[in-house]
């Protein structure tokens, strides 16, 4: 069969004069990041076009350490896909959303590997103490141990960072099991942090209605006030309050027997409010260390005040210690009532230790409540652990 040939005097058709219309409607049927961005680079057309059309969001993505990409509602069909230049490789965590953190020095630095953008954040050393005069060791004020952060000998370990707004960066890190919360604004001199408030053990943390939550390990929810310094104008802490008082789990803080279950917690916003997670965790004893096995089952959810046996119609949610979030079920094509959780924990937990053995990333249905093993990747489980990333809408 003889090739066609376009007719004389004419230039072969480029990809190029395809309508934008069209090409919006192939993207909007793309629903995969590395797809899109592969029809982006084609021309430049279709590069404005993606940047420009209003399109669904897209899928949501697991990294993992090696800066391999994998889209999970894809799965198990996924390829991995990797971002040009340095691939997100030594990524220490994320900071919710779209944002992966990286160490530098004794500090890190932010970057978003969608847009291109990186920012810039001081080591946490560097910190305004308020008040100005407060002690520079650890401290005893009204029984209560306070953290003096700028002990560039113990300087407390990053738990959890949430990059609330362009002007808002907030944290909390710890030592063991106390934690406090520190803020800044990127471009300031310095963390600020509250030096006399009780150290709690924090959980994790949400940014939730313009205002910041954290959740304690004996799930007491704490609201964190912002203020503005009076002097920089830079973001500070002016009073942390109880919200709801938790149910604690005494035996989790005891020495736990074989063949028992410890819980971790989790917050997140779903539709509108604010969703606490427990996860039992299958533990064993070894050498008197608390070994985290495989996770069991993920059982109890907490909607405020009130327990919940359901996400509701078209809810899932994607579970990890640096970013966790509720997602429309039915624009990816997926069943609504599942978790996908990460089998992580805080870098400097003092409660768990893990055996030297891979892991991978487990769904738990709320209607059967059986846990799955559907995604065939796995990695080493070390002190930087997988992520879920959210491109931006």
């Amino acid at each position: 069969m003889a090739e066609a040939t376009p007719p004389a005097g004419r230039q072969p058709a480029s990809w190029s004069e395809i309508p934008r219309d069209l090409a919006g409607m192939v993207l909007g049927l793309l629903p995969a990041y590395a797809d899109r961005a592969c029809f982006a680079a084609v021309c430049l057309q279709w590069r404005a076009a993606a940047r420009q059309l209003p399109l669904p969001p897209a899928l949501q993505l697991l990294a993992l350490p090696d800066g391999t990409f994998y889209s999970p509602a894809l799965l198990p069909y996924s390829k991995p896909f990797r971002f040009p230049g340095f691939g997100c490789v030594g990524y220490k965590g994320a900071a919710f959303g779209s944002w992966l953190v990286f160490p530098r020095d004794k500090g890190c630095f932010l970057v978003d590997p969608f847009a291109g953008a990186t920012v810039t954040l001081l080591a946490l050393s560097s910190v305004r103490l308020r008040p100005p005069n407060a002690a520079d060791n650890y401290v005893k004020y009204q029984e209560h141990v306070t953290l003096d952060i700028r002990d560039s000998k113990h300087v407390p370990t990053l738990n959890k960072l949430i990059m609330c707004s362009p002007n808002l960066v907030a944290a909390f890190v710890g030592t063991g099991h106390i934690s406090q919360i520190l803020m800044c604004q990127p471009g300031a001199s310095s963390w600020s942090v509250r030096a006399y408030d009780p150290c709690a053990a924090l959980e994790d943390m949400a940014f939730y209605h313009g205002k910041l939550y954290a959740l304690a390990d004996d799930e007491n929810l704490l609201v964190v006030n912002i203020s503005q310094d009076p002097s920089t104008g830079d973001p500070q802490v002016s009073r942390i309050g109880q919200v709801i008082k938790g149910d604690p789990d005494h035996l989790f803080d005891a020495w736990l027997p074989d063949d028992t279950t410890g819980r971790k917690k989790l917050y997140l916003e779903s539709r509108g409010a604010l969703l606490m997670v427990r996860r039992k965790v299958c533990c064993r004893m070894v050498d008197g260390t608390v070994v985290a096995g495989w996770i069991r089952s993920c059982l109890d959810s907490k909607l405020t005040s009130v327990n919940v046996t359901t996400l509701g119609d078209d809810q899932m949610l994607f579970l990890g210690r640096p970013c966790s979030r509720a997602v429309s079920a039915s624009q990816f094509g997926m069943s609504n009532d599942q978790i996908f959780f990460l089998d992580d924990v805080m870098e400097n937990s003092v409660q768990y230790d893990f055996d030297e053995e891979n892991t991978s990333v487990n769904v738990y249905d709320m209607r059967s409540g059986e846990v799955s093993h559907p995604l065939p990747m796995v990695w080493k489980h070390e002190m930087i652990f997988a992520t879920w990333m959210f491109p931006r809408d």
